[in-house]
């Protein structure tokens, strides 16, 4: 899940809520939305890999 940020960077966030905080995690801070999708097909990936 990507969000824009008022600094004009874009964060990617988990899509499940974090249960010790009930807020979603944040998985890194990207400068441009491409960079933030790219991430997001990475971890995509590794998540399928085992």
């Amino acid at each position: 899940m990507i969000r824009k940020l008022p600094s004009g960077g874009y964060r990617l966030y988990s899509r499940k809520l974090d249960p010790k905080t009930g807020k979603r995690r944040n998985l890194g801070t990207f400068a441009t939305r491409a960079q933030a999708e790219q991430h997001e097909r990475e971890i995509q990936y590794f998540k399928r890999r085992h």
